[in-house]
């Protein structure tokens, strides 16, 4: 029996097996995914083959990318199928045609600003678009501010600082825009989204979320966002139930419409699911009321060091924890 995800009108099928790749070939940890204006989902991975090109039934179209980023982490599509592919491990932002020419960088490839300098970039992580075309630029772990800039990629303002209060951050994770402009950012270990208008002045929040690291707007006005949630990250709560991971379905005021998954926690699976998991599959969610549907996310654990260091980083210190734990063994098979 195929597992079953959502509730209402937001109920979707697991497909799983859905990517077909060359033989010998894996994503290892897929950390973006868009769709783009042909049906065809572009998977921004930490793999060999970084930017995997993939048709609507799985189908492997092509690959690039090989030799061009450092640490693959945000995805953007714009209406011309332009990508942004933000990369937090060389500090930059590529604006590239669909078939991998790159048409603009933003940064200084492994070059960071200062720690917290709120210069940019320290680790960005993602990059969201103005009806304009502007370009807002989360950043990130090594900062805590968004940047706006003008298409062709210079600076027009910054805005953010550390901290917990309305305007501050505390990991910039994720940027959407909608089409009236408004700017939402997933300010992940605050657990919130926060709400701006096109120059970061703050307008609101949307609390009662679980690490929020993924965030897509489904277009239109008044549109519904998905939410992707990390689950516990610390040993005390990690397998804790109902804090993810998992995707969270909310109106345009942050009201939650449908949540999928994360009842029974990280490493966990529904009784009727296959033992195959997320972070060995992508998965492909169909929806049982609609034609298609594009959620998307991103693991919550990484099994290898992301740099050259003596310091883990906190994706890194949970993964090692995890398998201290005895689990890491369960989430591979």
């Amino acid at each position: 029996m195929p597992t079953i995800l959502g509730s209402g009108e937001h109920r979707y099928r697991v497909v799983e097996n859905w990517a077909k790749l060359p033989d010998a070939w894996n994503l290892t940890d897929v950390a973006s995914v868009a769709v783009d204006s042909k049906d065809r989902i572009h998977v921004f991975n930490r793999g060999a083959h970084p930017m995997v090109v993939l048709d609507r039934e799985g189908n492997f179209i092509r690959s690039w990318g090989e030799g061009l980023f450092s640490r693959a982490h945000g995805l953007h599509i714009d209406a011309d199928d332009n990508l942004y592919c933000t990369d937090d491990g060389d500090h930059t932002v590529r604006k590239c045609s669909a078939d991998g020419k790159v048409l603009l960088t933003i940064g200084i490839p492994n070059k960071p600003a200062p720690f917290m300098s709120g210069e940019p970039f320290h680790r960005c992580t993602h990059t969201a678009l103005s009806p304009k075309g502007e370009i807002y630029v989360s950043d990130g772990y090594g900062n805590a501010c968004v940047h706006k800039y003008t298409p062709d990629g210079k600076l027009i303002k910054t805005w953010g600082e550390p901290g917990t209060d309305p305007g501050q951050f505390n990991i910039v994770h994720n940027i959407v825009t909608d089409q009236d402009g408004w700017v939402y950012v997933a300010d992940r270990e605050n657990h919130r989204v926060q709400v701006f208008d096109g120059n970061g002045k703050y307008e609101a929040q949307w609390n009662n979320l679980h690490r929020p690291c993924a965030l897509h707007c489904c277009g239109g006005k008044a549109p519904n966002f998905i939410i992707g949630e990390l689950g516990p990250g610390m040993p005390v709560n990690r397998k804790v139930p109902n804090l993810g991971p998992r995707l969270s379905i909310v109106d345009a005021k942050g009201k939650r419409i449908a949540r999928l998954g994360g009842e029974n926690g990280p490493g966990s699976r529904p009784a009727n699911s296959s033992r195959r998991t997320a972070s060995r599959w992508i998965r492909r969610a169909t929806s049982m009321s609609a034609k298609s549907a594009s959620p998307t996310g991103r693991p919550a654990f990484r099994k290898r060091r992301c740099r050259p260091s003596s310091a883990w980083c906190a994706a890194c210190r949970s993964w090692k924890e995890f398998e201290a734990a005895g689990l890491g063994q369960e989430i591979r098979a």
